[in-house]
């Protein structure tokens, strides 16, 4: 996967996803009811990695079964979120999954008004 393909996926979640450069011009954001689900560095050459949010007990499982590819969050909260290499152990479908369980995840911490007008 290229930065691209990540971000035509994540604007692909639906049609309400944002997304936005709040902390300078090399990092793009994705968000969705104003809340991030992604962040890439769009300064990146050799190795593509991205920042997703994840369930505390699943990051610590996929830090120990993909040490070469999961890693705690830079810069993020190190219980909540996970950087994830690109071209190492994940092939795209798996990777993939873990921006939907991000995702999934903020869509179900929104308040309930905002998470039933959120569209596919």
């Amino acid at each position: 996967m290229h930065i691209e393909d990540i971000r035509l996926y994540c604007l692909s979640k639906s049609t309400q996803v944002v997304e936005e450069l709040p902390f300078g011009p090399d990092t793009l954001v994705f968000k969705i009811g104003g809340k991030i689900f992604l962040l890439i560095s769009l300064d990146q050459y050799d190795e593509i990695r991205f920042n997703v949010k994840c369930d505390p007990d699943y990051a610590e499982e996929l830090r120990e079964r993909y040490s070469q590819t999961v890693f705690p969050g830079y810069h993020m909260n190190k219980k909540h979120w996970n950087t994830v290499y690109v071209g190492r152990e994940l092939q795209e479908k798996e990777l993939k999954a873990l921006i939907d369980h991000s995702y999934e995840l903020v869509v179900q911490s929104l308040p309930r008004s905002v998470r039933n007008n959120i569209n596919k």
